[in-house]
C-alpha cells in the first residue's frame, strides 16, 4: 500500500496550484462582487486540460483518473470554491457525454467541451422533486421521428442562463426511474428560457437560475444513450460529482485553516499570542486532524471509483457526506478563531463559510448520502 503521490500526480497538483494562486485567488472577491465568472478564466483552465479531466484522451480529454480529479479540485477550491465547483459541474457533464454519448455526439460536442467553447450545465432538480429525483415531471414527447418537445422546469441550475448547453434529465416514458432519459438542449433553442438569478447565501459569482422548457423542440439525435437510460446516467454522473464537490470543500476548508493558524500567530490577547493559548491549540489540532482524515477518505473513495470497485457508490456517498460536513465545520471554526474579524469580508473567511454551506446540500443532500450507505448495508431500494 503506497500513500505517496506519483511524480505525474505531483506535477499536476503543482501546476494547478500555481494556476489557481495566480489566476483565480486574487480575483475571487472581485468576481463575487460582480456576480460573474469571466469566460476567459474558464478558457484558460481549459487550456490546461481542466475542462475535461476524466474524459478519455481519444475523445480529446485529459484522460485522468478520479484521484487526479480530486487533487485538481482541491487545489482550485483553495483559491476559490465557487470557480472550482462550477468547473466540477462542467466536468461531470463532459464525462457523461464521453461515457454515454455515441460516436457522432462525441465528435460533435466534446472538442467544444474540452476547449470550453461550450459551457455545460446539469439539469436534474425540479421545483417539486429534489431528493426524490425519480419523481421528476419534465416531459419529452416525440415530435415525429426527428425531434422531441420538452416541457417542464428545472430548479437551482448552476449556470442557468450562463451556460451554452444543458443536459436535461426528463421523462420520456412511464413513471419512476425507468421512464427517464437524458437530452442535450442548446441555449438558443426555441421554448427554452431562464428565470432571474437566484439571491443566494453563497456562490455569488456563479449564476443559479430556473431553466424553463415550453414545448422546446430538440433534435432526437440529442438523446444521450437510450430512452429510459437517463436515470442511471444521471446517478452514475453524480458519483464523480460528489467526489469533486467534496474536494472543493476540502481545499477551501484547508485555506480557512491556514488563515486561522496564521492569525493565531499574529493576534495577541491578554498580552500573549493566540497561538500560546492551549484551548486554541487543541482546537486547531482537531481541525487539522479532521481535515487529514477527510483527505485520506476522499482519496480512497476516488480510487474506488477509478477502479470500478463494487462498493464505489457507497464510498462516494460516504466521502461526500463526511468531507463536506467536515469542511464546513472546520471553516466555521476558523471564522470563530478570528473573532469579529472573521465576520468581515476583508479576511476572506466568511466567504468560505458561505460558499461551503451549500456543498452539504447539492449533488444529493447529506441526508440522502446516509440513505445510500444504509441501504447498501441493510438492503432495500
Amino acid at each position: 500500500m503506497d500513500f505517496a503521490l506519483t511524480d505525474e500526480q505531483t506535477q499536476i497538483r503543482d501546476m494547478v496550484r500555481g494556476f489557481a494562486a495566480e489566476k483565480i485567488a486574487p480575483y475571487a472577491a472581485q468576481w463575487e462582487s460582480e456576480k460573474a465568472i469571466p469566460r476567459q478564466i474558464l478558457k484558460e483552465a481549459a487550456g490546461l486540460g481542466l475542462a475535461a479531466i476524466t474524459v478519455r484522451e481519444e475523445s480529446g480529454g485529459s484522460g485522468l483518473s478520479r484521484v487526479e480529479s480530486v487533487l485538481i479540485f482541491e487545489e482550485l477550491s483553495y483559491a476559490d470554491p465557487v470557480v472550482a465547483s462550477f468547473l466540477s459541474i462542467h466536468n461531470m457533464c463532459a464525462w457523461m457525454l464521453d461515457t454515454y454519448g455515441n460516436a457522432e455526439q462525441r465528435k460533435a460536442w466534446l472538442p467544444k467541451f474540452c476547449a470550453m467553447d461550450v459551457v455545460a450545465s446539469y439539469c436534474l432538480t425540479e421545483p417539486g422533486s429534489g431528493s426524490d429525483a425519480a419523481a421528476l415531471k419534465t416531459k419529452a414527447v416525440k415530435d415525429g421521428n426527428s425531434h422531441y418537445r420538452l416541457t417542464g422546469a428545472k430548479a437551482f441550475i448552476s449556470g442557468g442562463g450562463y451556460s451554452d448547453l444543458y443536459l436535461v434529465i426528463c421523462r420520456t416514458g412511464e413513471e419512476g426511474p425507468k421512464g427517464i432519459s437524458c437530452i442535450l438542449v442548446e441555449k438558443d433553442t426555441d421554448g427554452l428560457s431562464f428565470g432571474a438569478n437566484e439571491k443566494k447565501m453563497g456562490w455569488h459569482a456563479q449564476a443559479t437560475a430556473m431553466v424553463n422548457l415550453d414545448q422546446a423542440r430538440v433534435p432526437a439525435e440529442n438523446l444521450i444513450g437510450a430512452e429510459g437510460q437517463g436515470f442511471s446516467i444521471a446517478m452514475s454522473g453524480l458519483n464523480g460529482g460528489r467526489l469533486n464537490i467534496a474536494a472543493c470543500s476540502l481545499g477551501a476548508a484547508q485555506n480557512a485553516l491556514d488563515k486561522a493558524a496564521a492569525y493565531m500567530k499574529e493576534r495577541k490577547a491578554f498580552g500573549r499570542q493566540l497561538a500560546q493559548f492551549q484551548a486554541l491549540q487543541f482546537k486547531i489540532a482537531d481541525m487539522e486532524t479532521e481535515l487529514q482524515a477527510a483527505r485520506v477518505f476522499l482519496y480512497h473513495a476516488a480510487w474506488k471509483l477509478s477502479t470500478n470497485a463494487p462498493d464505489a457508490r457507497k464510498f462516494c456517498a460516504m466521502a461526500k457526506r463526511f468531507v463536506t460536513d467536515t469542511g464546513f465545520r472546520v471553516a466555521n471554526e476558523a471564522l470563530q478563531i478570528h473573532g469579529g474579524y472573521g465576520y468581515l469580508a476583508d479576511f476572506g473567511i466568511e466567504k468560505i463559510v458561505r460558499d461551503l454551506r451549500v456543498h452539504q446540500i447539492l449533488e444529493g443532500t447529506n441526508e440522502i448520502m446516509r440513505l445510500i450507505v444504509a441501504r447498501d448495508m441493510l438492503g432495500g431500494d
